[in-house]
């Protein structure tokens, strides 16, 4: 067994994984899983710079990982960053920053690189995923089908990134629709208005119509060629997912391989565009850094299940992160 580190640095949160890695499976045994919120995309979308604020945020998290990973002894970190750092001019002061505090250079990788790690992290168990319905007439149930065909959407806080394929991916499309993003570009009050609601819609749709002419999204009736099972990925659809379950805390057992029907995900999106800020923040499961951008990814999420026919999403949480172990395993 090989000890290894995998970061993941998003627009919106960096992530840490440290597990044991079997070299000739693949297989990942967790040690420490964590998720820091430090915006690290904040005005991105506008100045086209990471914000001096956003970039520290990132340092400090940088250097409590640092001192968790010397502490486990990992013997192989990799460090991948996505949608924010690919779009800032200064991301050469984020990449140096990165340099000193952990020895390892970020990868600053492409929107397709993305859409392969998340597919990797989110399909690869689900072959014998045994998970029964005994808690929730939606909960798991029957496993991965030989040559199933998957739809996997990761939300993340600057990008979108959407992958087709069965063992391995087909097509992968990122756009440029993240949480973070929209909320930044439209500002949606709390409650939301319809016109924010309206112009929030318009631009997923619009970056719905160019992730289509790379990845199908149209789905076959069911058990007929083409039809797919959508997994949806990252901090927007879990949090959606916990809502609809109805949790009194965030608990990941129950998320992962969770399904959630169109109905609740529509539910739910529309409860949260009509809460106010503390309503929101009061939800038990809502963690504190996601209340003022949950309305946005909860609705690319629904646009997302509508273009693709999707009569539920398949909640996985686990996805780049774990790709990205795989991939150093």
């Amino acid at each position: 067994m090989t000890r290894i580190a995998a970061i993941d640095c998003g627009t919106n949160s960096i992530r840490l994984l440290v597990a044991d890695a079997d070299p000739a499976t693949g297989e990942l045994v967790d040690l420490d899983r964590r998720m820091t919120i430090v915006r690290l995309g904040q005005g991105v979308d506008r100045t086209g710079r990471l914000a001096p604020e956003a970039l520290e945020r990132t340092f400090a998290a940088c250097r409590e990982y640092a001192q968790i990973i010397k502490d486990h002894g990992a013997e192989k970190v990799r460090f991948v960053a996505t949608s924010a750092s690919r779009d800032a001019e200064n991301r050469d002061e984020f990449v140096s920053g990165v340099l000193d505090i952990l020895g390892v250079e970020p990868e600053v990788i492409s929107g397709d690189q993305e859409a392969e790690f998340s597919f990797t992290g989110a399909t690869k168990e689900l072959a014998g995923d045994e998970k029964g319905a005994e808690r929730l007439p939606w909960k798991g149930g029957g496993g991965r089908r030989a040559g199933e065909d998957y739809l996997v959407a990761d939300i993340g806080g600057g990008s979108t990134e959407l992958v087709t394929g069965r063992d391995t991916v087909q097509a992968a499309r990122s756009v440029d629709i993240g949480c973070v993003r929209l909320t930044e570009r439209h500002q949606p009050s709390s409650p939301a208005t319809p016109e924010q609601v309206a112009a929030i819609r318009e631009d997923i749709e619009a970056a719905l119509d160019l992730a289509a002419r790379t990845v199908p999204f149209a789905q076959g009736p069911e058990g007929a060629e083409g039809s797919r099972t959508l997994v949806g990925l990252a901090g927007s659809v879990t949090t959606v997912a916990a809502i609809a379950l109805g949790l009194d805390t965030y608990d990941p057992s129950a998320i992962h391989h969770a399904r959630i029907p169109y109905e609740r995900v529509r539910e739910v999106t529309e409860m949260l565009i009509g809460a106010t800020h503390d309503e929101k923040a009061a939800i038990p499961v809502m963690h504190p850094g996601r209340v003022d951008v949950i309305v946005a990814g909860s609705l690319i999420l629904l646009a997302l299940m509508e273009r693709a026919g999707a009569a539920e999403v398949v909640v996985s949480e686990h996805d780049i992160l774990d790709g990205i172990g795989w991939s150093v395993a």
